[in-house]
């Protein structure tokens, strides 16, 4: 007997050791989680500065090819967590993707984008900003674009952790500019681009809305408000999925495979314009399927659209890495051209490990912390459906070949956000309008108060002015976080 109860008390002493055990270790894995991805993150960093010392060789500049790729590894990572969300977000927003889903797609066509057709505009990035002549020797030139770098991807680091979508192009811009004053003096500085990049704060975003809100203006009227939805679907639905295919397909033609073959202005509507014509044909029998036995409601809706915001979408994600990967790889390719010549007047080439950094980079960014961006520009500014994320998505495309047409540079974060407050707006003074109208029928019926209203409001007023606070304060904080940095590594080097 005396037996027994000693197994039983020593039975019970080792289950309580075990369940403390037990429970430090789900403690241990709580507390550990948020460091997985920090971890992941500095393996590449680390993996990459490791990758330029290999391929760049053993030389006197060794050391300092090392740190620029470090950083620019760094940046990549920033633009993947802050802006492929502004490609992915509508699509999860709506529904139309998951999480997991957006996140491989992203990947994939990121990775593509910039491998295929990526490194055309890293000359702008390089050059255009400074005049490079004017900073003296290719050791100062050298210093100004590691600062560039290290002050970029700082700044849109902080932006992506307050939840706030920056344009790293103009985070980028404002670390050049700042390296090159504290560098040469505000002559270096190509003033006559910065008012353009200025410019663009103003007209990115607004062009993106005022497109994305005519379209929904267009699919509620011809679309949703009909007696017979389906019918009008049919009609409509091949139209617009037309319009999408034309216009994305004049936008890469612009914008992303221009490294790949050289498509002018005029060249670029025409394919689009073909190709457009030809989906339009095809999607006609198409959605005459897909609308088959389909319930005459909103919600049935939203399967027509689902598939081709998904497209558009990747389309949007492969024109993303071949444009912004220059925001990585642009400086990076600057300090590798000049450490290994010498000369600051030689066009920058982009080997293939300097390519390869930002590629990956940007796809590691997006999987590691994109999420929390891809929410907030998917939910947390207006709540989206497939229709209303189409509109963001085409407006993307559109913006930026009217932008184009009429010599603007715009910001594909400035578009993109632009857009979903535009939709927000419209469904505001829309659902305003519709009750405005249902109260002058029935005069019985109360009117709303201020506060009620204030209630109603459709567009999160907090993220309107985070967000744009962001956008205003980007290229001076940039800027003066690259002097700073400028002047504190050229004394480190001497």
């Amino acid at each position: 007997m005396a037996q027994n109860d000693f197994d039983t008390r020593h039975l019970e002493t080792l289950d309580r050791d075990l369940g403390r055990f037990s429970n430090l270790e789900t403690a241990t894995a709580y507390v550990s989680r948020p460091l997985v991805a920090p971890g992941v993150a500095l393996a590449f960093v680390l993996l990459a500065g490791l990758g330029a010392m290999v391929a760049f060789g053993d030389t006197s500049n060794t050391l300092i090819v090392v740190m620029a790729a470090i950083f620019g590894a760094y940046m990549a990572l920033n633009i993947g967590a802050n802006d492929v969300a502004n490609n992915m977000g509508p699509a999860v927003g709506a529904n139309a993707l998951t999480m997991g889903g957006a996140i491989a797609i992203a990947a994939v066509f990121e990775t593509a984008g910039a491998l295929i057709a990526g490194g055309d505009v890293v000359g702008t990035i390089s050059r255009g900003i400074i005049a490079p002549e004017s900073i003296g020797t290719p050791a100062v030139f050298v210093w100004a674009m590691m600062a560039a770098l290290l002050s970029s991807a700082l700044w849109v680091n902080l932006a992506t952790w307050i939840g706030a979508p920056v344009s790293t192009t103009h985070s980028v811009v404002g670390g050049v500019m700042g390296a090159g004053i504290a560098a040469a003096g505000f002559g270096a500085v190509n003033w006559p681009t910065m008012g353009t990049i200025a410019a663009s704060w103003v007209v990115s975003p607004l062009l993106g809305g005022l497109i994305a809100a005519g379209f929904l203006w267009f699919i509620k009227a011809r679309i949703i408000y009909r007696h017979d939805k389906i019918a009008a679907a049919r009609v409509w639905v091949p139209v617009l999925v037309g319009i999408m295919a034309g216009a994305f397909t004049a936008y890469l033609a612009l914008k992303g495979l221009s490294k790949v073959v050289k498509v002018s202005f005029g060249h670029s509507l025409l394919i689009g314009a073909v190709l457009g014509l030809v989906v339009w044909l095809v999607m006609i029998p198409v959605i005459r399927r897909q609308s088959r036995g389909l319930e005459n409601r909103n919600k049935s809706l939203k399967v027509l659209f689902g598939i081709p915001l998904v497209v558009s979408a990747a389309l949007l994600s492969f024109a993303h890495g071949a444009n912004d990967v220059a925001n990585a790889v642009g400086p990076l390719a600057a300090i590798v051209q000049a450490s290994a010549s010498g000369s600051l007047t030689e066009a920058v080439s982009i080997p293939l490990w300097v390519m390869l950094i930002g590629a990956f980079g940007l796809s590691f960014g997006l999987f590691l912390f994109g999420p929390k961006l891809i929410r907030m520009v998917g939910s947390q500014i207006t709540k989206l459906n497939p229709m209303r994320a189409y509109c963001v998505a085409l407006s993307a495309a559109l913006t930026v070949i009217v932008a184009s047409w009429l010599g603007l540079p715009v910001s594909s974060t400035h578009i993109a956000v632009g857009a979903i407050f535009g939709v927000g707006f419209f469904r505001e003074w829309d659902a305003e309008r519709r009750l405005r109208a249902a109260q002058g029928s029935v005069p019985e019926r109360p009117r709303l108060g201020p506060e009620e209203r204030s209630r109603r409001k459709l567009v999160r007023r907090s993220h309107v002015m985070t967000i744009a606070a962001a956008w205003i304060v980007t290229v001076p904080a940039a800027a003066a976080l690259s002097a700073v940095l400028f002047l504190a590594l050229r004394q480190i080097g001497g």
